[in-house]
């Protein structure tokens, strides 16, 4: 099935036959550009994969225009939406177990970090009810995410005073310890930020890239192996809407669709976009990937260290077991991608 457009404030289905034949449509809110991995290959796939566990009872609809990014999770409460994806570090305060998985060190691409977040989510982070009022459906998270910027960056330093977007939670708390100066503005916004001059560069995973365009006013990517942070996403549901389907249909896409299938496609989704978009920035010729040098990667360590030693304490401190949810999320992501 093919998401062939979307109407901003209408609501218009992305399957057509199974649309026609479902007995209940779901609408999904986004925030995102209609060609936006999240739009164009996870909810797509998403919708497939409810359909196909429930012989088509459900299907989705994406609907744009509804609400801004951080309001998300209070338009699904309100029964604005029947389900949503939202970016935990959009509300500060809010959410502090999803940071976790924001931290840099992890080894593994997008997939097997979505998969291990799942699963310590149901170990440990479910606990903190940090998503009360909603169901949670999947939980991923982008591959490593590196600094995009307008002008020349070569070394960890050029990084002190660069005004930087940045999208909140371990991003800001990375960018801080780096002398960043941090400008926050919702994804949706970052081409005119940068256009404009307003910023200077922005953080984000290699991917965006295409998604917003960044190869076109940042052309140097200041890329640090293994990434600066990763960010953490949560496709939410309903609870009243998800209560009224009827108790086969629930089963269903409980056991089917919703969790680890639904978060193991969305960070595949998330890996074969960032694959594209290094590809495009490699053969683009007035753009640049600058690796960070072996100096900058062991300095990059040590305020790495710094940033999880914060984390780890704010988690327990939320009563989890940090040091423990920490390294199992090393072990799961080593798991998933066996």
């Amino acid at each position: 099935m093919k998401l062939t457009k979307i109407l901003g404030g209408t609501a218009l289905a992305v399957g057509l036959a199974g649309a026609a034949q479902a007995q209940e449509t779901l609408s999904i809110s986004t925030w995102l550009p209609p060609n936006h991995p999240v739009n164009v290959d996870m909810f797509e796939t998403l919708v497939d994969m409810m359909e196909e566990a429930t012989d088509g009872a459900v299907t989705g609809e994406l609907v744009m225009g509804l609400a801004p990014p951080p309001a998300q999770m209070d338009l699904v409460m309100d029964g604005a939406a029947d389900m949503s994806i939202i970016f935990h570090g959009y509300q500060p305060g809010r959410f502090v177990g999803t940071k976790l998985i924001e931290l840099p060190g992890y080894e593994g691409d997008a997939e097997a970090a979505s998969v291990a977040y799942w699963r310590v989510h149901e170990e440990h982070l479910a606990a903190l009810e940090e998503h009360r009022g909603v169901k949670v459906i999947a939980l991923t998270t982008h591959g490593p995410a590196q600094v995009h910027a307008n002008q020349q960056v070569e070394t960890l330093d050029d990084l002190d005073g660069l005004k930087t977007r940045l999208p909140g939670g371990v991003a800001t708390d990375v960018a801080e310890e780096l002398g960043m100066t941090g400008i926050q503005v919702p994804a949706p916004k970052v081409y005119e930020t940068l256009e404009s001059g307003a910023a200077d560069a922005v953080t984000m995973n290699m991917g965006e890239r295409i998604g917003f365009k960044l190869n076109e006013v940042a052309k140097t990517v200041y890329e640090m192996p293994g990434g600066f942070y990763r960010g953490s996403f949560g496709v939410i549901m309903s609870e009243q809407r998800f209560q009224s389907l009827p108790e086969d249909v629930q089963t269903a896409l409980e056991e089917e669709v919703f969790g680890e299938p639904a978060s193991r496609m969305m960070g595949a989704a998330w890996q074969a976009s960032d694959v594209r978009a290094t590809e495009a920035t490699l053969e683009a010729e007035d753009n640049a990937i600058v690796t960070a040098s072996e100096e900058d990667q062991a300095r990059f360590e040590e305020v790495a260290a710094m940033v999880i030693e914060d984390v780890l304490a704010e988690l327990d401190e939320a009563g989890i077991d940090a040091e423990a949810a920490h390294e199992m999320v090393q072990q799961e992501m080593d798991a998933a991608a066996e």
